[in-house]
């Protein structure tokens, strides 16, 4: 069978290569090149007669189209029905597995983010881990959707996975037990009174409702005075839904543009005309697993000063990737276009970097109990506004110790409301001031 395909195809690239000017036959785009295809065939059937195992040619064409396609970046991929409802499932936000966003770099399978409440986020997998084996299987030579199909598995059973992590001398090995995961694309909670907090795991086809739905639960419980919006570990996910999710938080505007070879892969994706947020400061943070749909959001806000970026470089993935049906049970995922900030950036390699970098610490703070103040002195003289003095306070929030990052996110929220307040204040004095004279 690919014999008789291939002779056809080096027929017709013969055909049309002696039919046009030497010249002409270099420059003309799209020309099937001979020689390179002859060397295919040569080594098509090196391995057909020659190699240890007989292997059908339905297979080999199947490895030679893999090969194809991850030789061209970490994204692009060939989609078996397989791997194609895995993609779908991923997108709708339930699936039995691990939990982990992965790529693949350098032949071995490097984890993007592990997914909130999954049992490899819960073992500690981190952005950035290599895995360098499954069970007792090396992943070097396997393909990105044979390492997920190994991951992939019922809900119960176990896998050992052998983890590489940066900085570390000696891979370790992890046990971890698959179980359904639930992506819960998005939650909300308050902080302190007044300053809110939005988490989003995952861009799902419903991400852009469901945040929507989270900022009018907060503002309509209290006045919302900040806003954090947390992107770390963040993969990425659907394009549509990180333009909605950015559209909340702006008065119209650019959020996006794509550019590709194709004429349609050249787009443009405007915000809503609306901020449904009423303009409240908002903080944004990502880190090094924040990829994809997260970095458009993130540097959409930023292009549009309407959002302060902190944490750590984002993952810099600016690419998109496009799926084509080949039949009914096979497709390629294959990265057809760039994408762009409003201000002319490309992510792609480089990533969002935030405005103030705060790296993720164990932070401990200082215990200031017994330290002598002067209201603790006695006869101390009184307050002239009555008070009596106030005894030492502990840390405004327990955040410090268990997450520095949104701490300081916190901090800066109530800076800017306290300097938003002072400036209205000093604004009414001046006007009574004006009014008076």
């Amino acid at each position: 069978m690919f014999c008789t395909i291939l002779k056809r195809l080096l027929s017709a690239a013969a055909i049309t290569l002696l039919s046009l000017p030497a010249s002409s036959a270099i420059e003309e785009q799209g020309q099937l090149p001979l020689d390179e295809l002859r060397t295919f065939a040569d080594v098509y059937n090196q391995i057909r007669v020659g190699y240890v195992e007989d292997i059908d040619d339905s297979t080999l064409l199947e490895y030679a189209i893999q090969g194809m396609l991850m030789s061209l970046d970490p994204h692009s991929v060939y989609l078996t029905k397989d791997a194609f409802e895995g993609l779908q499932e991923a997108t709708t936000g339930e699936f039995s597995g691990l939990g982990l966003e992965v790529g693949m770099e350098d032949g071995y399978v490097k984890i993007i983010a592990p997914i909130d409440g999954s049992p490899a986020a819960e073992a500690g997998l981190q952005s950035g881990d290599v895995i360098l084996k499954l069970g007792k299987a090396p992943v070097k030579g396997m393909t990105l959707n044979e390492a997920i199909d190994m991951m992939r598995g019922p809900a119960g059973s176990e896998i050992e996975l052998t983890i590489g992590r940066p900085g570390e001398s000696q891979p370790f090995e992890v046990t971890l037990i698959r179980d359904v995961i639930k992506v819960a694309s998005v939650r909300q909670r308050w902080l302190e009174p007044g300053y809110g907090y939005i988490r989003i795991a995952q861009f799902q086809s419903a991400t852009g409702e469901d945040v929507s739905k989270a900022l009018q639960i907060l503002m309509t419980e209290t006045e919302l005075k900040g806003l954090v919006l947390d992107l770390r570990n963040n993969p990425g996910g659907v394009l549509r839904s990180s333009v909605d999710v950015a559209g909340l938080f702006m008065d119209g505007g650019k959020v996006v543009y794509t550019e590709g070879r194709l004429p349609n892969s050249d787009m443009d994706f405007d915000a809503q005309p609306t901020d449904a947020s009423s303009g409240t400061p908002i903080v944004v943070l990502i880190n090094s697993g924040s990829a994809s749909a997260s970095e458009i959001v993130a540097g959409a806000l930023q292009d549009h000063g309407r959002a302060v970026i902190m944490g750590t470089r984002s993952f810099g993935k600016g690419s998109v990737q496009t799926i084509l049906p080949i039949s009914d049970s096979r497709a390629v995922k294959l990265t057809t276009a760039l994408y762009f900030t409003p201000n002319g950036r490309s992510i792609q390699a480089e990533g969002i970097e935030p405005d103030i970098e705060v790296e993720r610490a164990r932070v401990t703070a200082y215990d200031n109990s017994r330290r002598v103040t002067e209201s603790d002195l006695s006869r101390h003289l009184d307050n002239a506004n009555g008070s009596s003095g106030v005894k030492n306070k502990k840390p405004a929030s327990s955040l410090l110790g268990s997450d520095n990052q949104l701490y300081e996110a916190l901090t800066l929220l109530k800076g800017l409301n306290v300097l938003g307040m002072r400036n209205k204040q000093a604004e009414n004095t001046g006007n009574n001031a004006a009014a008076e004279s």
